[in-house]
């Protein structure tokens, strides 16, 4: 009896045992593959923003601490940058905003000490528990409590613990945050109302801490909604959403509170609500996500691009040099609708991703109407790579959200139709 031990060695040991041989392979001379696979991960994205020049080269980033009588300008000389990861970009804009918004409070479920995820660290010894200070674990509590502080004019940041959580203050956004203004007829509003919540899938967090629920609040007009990507479109984006004159659901992807880094410049600065971001160029096909998912996305555009040994024979050598164009829709409500169809009409194709089912989900509401405006420049039905319409499992949660291999699969097809 032989046993064998590997296929890629250079030489071979044998040991022998009354009644069998051990063959004991060697693999020396062979280098090992990186630690972290040949494809980008979050933590290598090309998307990060690794640099201070590169930070502040940032698409549409507007500085917040500049005299807006003046005309705009883009000074970068004297600012500087910090390295950060999501979470403490996210504490850096509340903590701005709460230095320059006397007003502006920040409450939820153990924000006193932290949070959850850390994002509210030290914010209770800066500002004084009277302005950070956790809540009973009510979450239609803690709606009521933000819609009731906003409507007097004060701004009222909410965290709700996790994105899962937010279905017991359902009634609260949707029938109250959402209709204030409309209701009064412009006489009052809620516009300084601001939700946190962490959303997406972590690797292991199942049933109740792994959703996606963004789709449930397409419907609800006067809501914003909003998902960064990285710690730079975080902190602006999450400022702009305290700013903006109408509610905003903040969604924050759970698992890029740590694994994203960026250089984050430490001054006051916006990102605009409402528009998307092309990230990669292309003309064949557009790819189009929000979140996490932006990662996979680039992993699967790298696949197809520069196959790896094992997926070669399965990917034509005519698909490889396809030029796909990358969008980061960030606004999902009100979704930047121009840049969209202006990129699938060039393209032809459309591919969206999220993590959310696809039952009802937001990738069918933008099929629809990227349907209905680019029907004629479509040469491929619009494909949707999402969740599986499942509760997510206890275990084999990476079978359930979309990866890599499912978004190059959904590329390939829509390509070869």
């Amino acid at each position: 009896m032989i046993i064998s031990s590997g296929v890629l060695a250079r030489r071979t040991v044998k040991r022998r045992i009354p009644g069998f041989t051990i063959r004991w392979q060697s693999t020396t001379g062979v280098e090992p593959p990186p630690a972290g696979g040949h494809l980008p991960s979050v933590a290598t994205s090309q998307y990060l923003r690794l640099t201070r020049e590169a930070a502040f080269r940032t698409p549409g980033l507007s500085w917040a601490d500049e005299d807006g009588s003046s005309p705009a300008r883009n000074i970068v000389g004297g600012r500087e940058t910090r390295k950060m990861n999501t979470y403490q970009a996210v504490r850096d804009a509340m903590s701005v905003a709460m230095m320059k918004d006397d007003t502006a409070v920040v409450f939820g479920e153990d924000v006193a000490f932290g949070g959850v995820f850390r994002c509210t660290m030290g914010l209770a010894e800066e500002f004084g528990r009277e302005r950070v200070f956790n809540t009973p674990l009510t979450e239609q509590g803690i709606a009521g409590f933000a819609i009731g502080l906003a409507s007097m004019g004060q701004t009222a940041i909410a965290e709700i613990q996790f994105s899962d959580y937010i279905f017991p203050a359902f009634d609260q956004i949707v029938n109250e945050a959402a209709k204030f203004r409309y209701r009064s007829g412009g006489q009052f509003n809620v516009g300084k109302l601001t939700i946190r919540t962490p959303t997406m899938a972590v690797g292991h967090g199942a049933l109740y801490h792994s959703q996606s629920p963004e789709g449930f609040f397409m419907g609800a007009s006067g809501l914003k909604i909003v998902i960064p990507r990285s710690p730079i479109q975080a902190k602006g984006l999450l400022l702009s959403s305290i700013r903006d004159p109408n509610p905003v659901i903040f969604m924050e992807p759970k698992i890029l509170y740590r694994s994203a880094v960026e250089q984050v410049p430490i001054d006051d600065y916006e990102l605009p609500i409402g528009r998307a971001e092309t990230l990669t160029a292309g003309s064949d096909l557009t790819v189009l996500t929000w979140g996490t998912p932006v990662y996979h996305c680039e992993a699967a555009l790298h696949m197809l691009a520069d196959p790896p040994s094992s997926l070669e024979r399965l990917i034509p050598p005519s698909l490889r040099s396809a030029k796909i164009e990358l969008i980061d829709l960030r606004t999902i409500l009100p979704w930047d609708v121009d840049t969209v169809t202006e990129s699938v009409s060039r393209t032809g194709r459309l591919v969206i991703v999220h993590e959310a089912s696809q039952t009802a989900g937001v990738g069918a509401e933008i099929a629809a109407e990227v349907q209905k405006r680019c029907f004629l420049k479509l040469h491929a039905p619009v494909k949707r790579v999402t969740g599986w319409d499942v509760p997510v499992g206890c275990q084999y949660e990476k079978f359930i959200i979309p990866d890599s291999l499912r978004i190059l699969d959904g590329i390939m097809e829509s390509l070869n139709y």
